[in-house]
């Protein structure tokens, strides 16, 4: 495909310093299995799934040809009072893969849109319940739940909140589990179970019967891959089934195989009532998310309506869209028959053991893991993240993307990556880190 522009100049770029790339632009004209092409046909192996998005490779002909063939076929047609069949196709193929009771699927375009959706569906539960006065959220320290205002409100990084304070009230954070104490632990830290008591103080400050939902990441992924303590997750559900407070999962990152299971929730064995998933789900090639719901969720917000009313006031033009859904079929064929989840779970300790054999370098600070989903922080130099950002940019140059936050770079390999892609992408790591 051929590009006329001759400027950067009018595309104002997403979380980018955009003057520092526009006198140095990092563009990628191609993807392929686990690479990417840059304009003058260099070759960048992608050690960050894409976004986490893209756990298939890239350049799936498979997923290419259902897109166009229902770009063909249908190219649109209102999700409000008419629908298409393969909406609902993809939600049962969804729901599946989901844990019991969690068999409704509501479809946004992103992870964003899928927490503000929860959100509307955490208030809308209680009311129809008569439990209207649970107006106040928990989340998290360092969790991301995306940048709409709802999931503004709820994430704990100071950059995605600092530039906009006018944001939902009423939401209150829990301490995060990242402790010095458990610096290059491999897999859940022994030590922290106690910090989900957090939640139990909030219970006793503010009154359990005021919390509506409290959110977590079950690996807070963007903020740089902090792992749950053993039995954490546990003791939140445990709190919530006593108080009646919703457990929601956004599992955005973690959702579609990325821990070895379909979602964290049956990796760690903990079931919420809301998960949030994006990303994956049409691996990255059209803009999907969804929320799902335990069926005592869907039925309560449901009965609660008057008959041949609406039941729950809120969508999207684009929910469920017709290429996005096929997409996503594509991807959950693809999952079942290249039995993704079975060969992420079989990688994961060849690529923790390379992820790991980095910890002798002076510039890192920890090294955290789980399933294919690894961070290595470094140690600051200057302000906070300048050198993340830098080294972000001298991998791509050495012919690796990873994802930095910060001063911490999240792995996240292809499901299909083999050990030589690992290997690559461990010595490229190696090569430039050494360089710091």
């Amino acid at each position: 495909m051929q590009y006329t522009a001759n400027s950067l100049e009018n595309h104002w770029m997403p979380f980018t310093s955009n003057k520092e790339f526009k006198a140095s632009p990092r563009l990628i004209v191609k993807g392929e299995g686990v690479y990417f092409t840059d304009p003058m046909g260099g070759t960048v192996i992608d050690g960050s799934s894409g976004l986490f998005c893209c756990p298939l490779g890239h350049g799936r002909k498979d997923i290419a040809d259902a897109v166009h063939e229902q770009l063909l076929e249908n190219s649109y047609a209102s999700p409000f009072m008419t629908s298409t069949p393969g909406a609902f196709e993809l939600a049962q193929k969804v729901s599946r893969l989901l844990p019991e009771p969690m068999n409704h699927v509501f479809f946004t375009n992103s992870g964003s849109e899928s927490i503000d959706t929860s959100l509307k569906m955490v208030m809308a539960y209680h009311r129809a319940r008569g439990d209207g006065q649970r107006t106040r959220f928990v989340s998290r320290e360092r969790g991301y739940h995306g940048v709409n205002i709802g999931g503004v409100s709820l994430s704990g990084m100071v950059k995605n909140r600092e530039t906009f304070s006018s944001v939902m009230p009423n939401v209150v954070a829990m301490r995060h589990t990242w402790d010095p104490e458990n610096a290059f632990t491999r897999g859940l830290p022994e030590k922290g179970v106690e910090l989900a008591n957090d939640l139990q103080r909030f219970c006793e400050m503010y009154g359990a019967s005021t919390i509506a939902a409290v959110y977590v990441e079950p690996i807070a992924g963007s903020t740089g891959v902090l792992l749950p303590p053993k039995g954490y997750l546990k003791r939140l559900r445990e709190i919530c089934d006593e108080t009646g407070i919703l457990l929601v999962f956004d599992e955005v990152i973690c959702g579609f195989g990325r821990t070895g299971s379909a979602f964290a929730s049956q990796e760690f064995d903990v079931i919420p009532d809301v998960i949030t998933m994006a990303k994956a789900l049409t691996n990255g090639a059209q803009p999907m998310g969804a929320v799902a719901v335990r069926d005592e969720i869907y039925d309560t917000i449901n009965d609660a309506a008057p008959e041949n009313a609406i039941e729950f006031f809120h969508g999207y033009t684009y929910s469920g869209h017709p290429a996005a859904c096929a997409a996503g079929i594509a991807v959950m064929n693809a999952f079942d028959a290249e039995d993704s989840f079975k060969q992420a779970a079989d990688m994961s300790e060849y690529f923790l053991d390379g992820l790991f054999s980095l910890q002798d370098l002076d510039c890192i600070k920890d090294i955290r893991g789980y399933g294919m989903l690894g961070a290595v922080e470094l140690k600051a130099k200057g302000n906070p993240g300048a050198l993340g950002t830098q080294t972000q940019k001298d991998l791509f140059w050495s012919g690796l993307h990873v994802k930095f936050t910060g001063d911490t770079g999240c792995v996240a390999p292809q499901f299909i990556a083999e050990k030589s892609h690992i290997d690559e992408i461990i010595d490229k790591l190696r090569k430039t880190l050494e360089a710091i």
